[in-house]
């Protein structure tokens, strides 16, 4: 683009940038199409649509691999908890021969052959530290830090960002933790229960990994017990043979939420009985309904109640503090432990490295606006994979984002 070599010409020629590059290492690079902060599925995706529209673009990796949340923090045993027909990123979709509900793996080869198929080439091993966007020229200063500590600046017009939701985990702080003694880690560093044999072993956090990991300790003859500090609607991951999620959607083509909702709960009770009577309270919303408002999904069980039915899954109540090789509940209850895996899930980073407000909130560094209108800010800026919708609200995303990008560089290509 003719103004990004304008401006590279002059800042090659302004005796004061001149002043100012003489007395530091970054690099300068300037990028003629849009840098994409992550490599995850959602950066990749919108890389894809670009690329469909001739739009080229430069993918910023903190990591040295695409998808590090999967291929480095996750359990070995995971699989897509939504059939493959809903998590195929746009463009492509998954294998025939895959089954219904891929495996870690699986989903990790098809995003391999994703990139390659659509030749992403991410730059790894690249930490954006700042993004801001430079009014006077109109452009976006993007500023990395190598694996050395080598500073770069990426000078763009366009910033896609695609850290996602998931992008720091959450740890919560209890008194008591430098006592304990024994290991306490969070689901990112779990690989399996092969560690946790014959061990009692605590869980917090009842989402589906929380679910899953027990599931898992299970399976190794550990022992292990779930903290439930809050309500949780438990869904079955199928209904007659169909997934729940997908008969979700078909029947909100027809019938109103709160209707679909009932209709959920009806089929939960009569599969499940009343959770209650285990220690799992249901919000007073239904599923569809909480989902809509909060982002807080249900859990869809793949075995793990039953577990708990039989005893072999301890339900306690939330922490109060940690002992030494023991837990107080909020209860009075003391039990011992010998490992606490934290289930807590992930947290957006955006507002840690992005200078700008108006567009995510420093709460919750999500986007301020609501599904469907949070992928785009002001200045060029984008948003991919914060629609709380997973993979089918990331390839949303991607395309509205390259279509929107189009049109300005359409615009600067008929002009040029």
């Amino acid at each position: 683009m003719d103004y990004l070599k304008e401006l590279e010409g002059k800042s090659r020629h302004d005796h004061f940038e001149a002043k100012i590059a003489a007395k530091t290492t970054t690099r300068r690079i300037f990028v003629p199409g849009p840098v994409i902060v992550g490599a995850g599925p959602s950066g990749l995706a919108a890389a894809a649509c670009l690329k469909e529209k001739g739009i080229p673009s430069l993918i910023l990796e903190r990591a040295n691999c695409i998808a590090s949340l999967w291929q480095l923090k996750t359990y070995d045993r995971l699989r897509l908890h939504l059939p493959k027909q809903f998590c195929e990123l746009i463009l492509m979709p998954f294998p025939s021969d895959f089954p219904t509900y891929p495996t870690k793996q699986q989903f990790l080869a098809y995003l391999s052959a994703y990139a390659e198929h659509f030749d992403l080439k991410p730059v790894f091993n690249m930490t954006v530290v700042s993004a801001r966007f430079d009014s006077r020229r109109g452009l976006w200063l993007v500023k990395t830090l190598g694996l050395k500590n080598e500073e770069t600046e990426y000078v763009c017009q366009w910033l896609i960002v695609a850290t996602g939701e998931n992008a720091e985990e959450v740890v919560p702080e209890f008194e008591g933790v430098d006592e304990f003694g024994g290991p306490i880690v969070h689901t990112s560093s779990y690989k399996s229960g092969e560690l946790f044999r014959g061990k009692k072993v605590l869980v917090v956090g009842c989402g589906n990994s929380g679910m899953e990991v027990c599931l898992d300790l299970c399976n190794y003859n550990a022992s292990p017990s779930l903290v439930v500090k809050d309500s949780v609607h438990i869904l079955p991951q199928e209904i007659l043979g169909i997934s729940t999620f997908g008969l979700s959607i078909w029947l909100l083509k027809w019938f109103p939420m709160r209707l679909v909702d009932n209709f959920l709960l009806l089929v939960s009770r009569l599969m499940f009985g009343d959770t209650a009577q285990f220690g799992i309270n249901r919000p007073q919303r239904g599923p569809l309904e909480l989902k809509s408002m909060t982002g807080k999904t249900p859990v869809l069980d793949i075995g793990t109640l039953a577990k708990i039915k039989t005893g072999h899954i301890k339900v306690c109540k939330a922490i109060k503090q940690l002992k030494h090789q023991a837990v107080e509940f909020i209860d009075g209850k003391v039990e011992n432990f010998d490992a606490v895996i934290f289930a807590t899930g992930y947290k957006s980073n955006v507002t840690s490295w992005l200078k700008e407000t108006s567009m995510f909130s420093e709460k919750n560094g999500l986007p301020r606006k609501p599904f469907p209108n949070g992928w785009k800010g002001e200045c060029g800026l984008y948003a991919v994979g914060f629609t709380q919708r997973g993979l089918l609200g990331a390839s949303l995303d991607a395309r509205r984002i390259a279509e929107d990008i189009e049109h300005s560089w359409k615009a600067e290509a008929f002009t040029a």
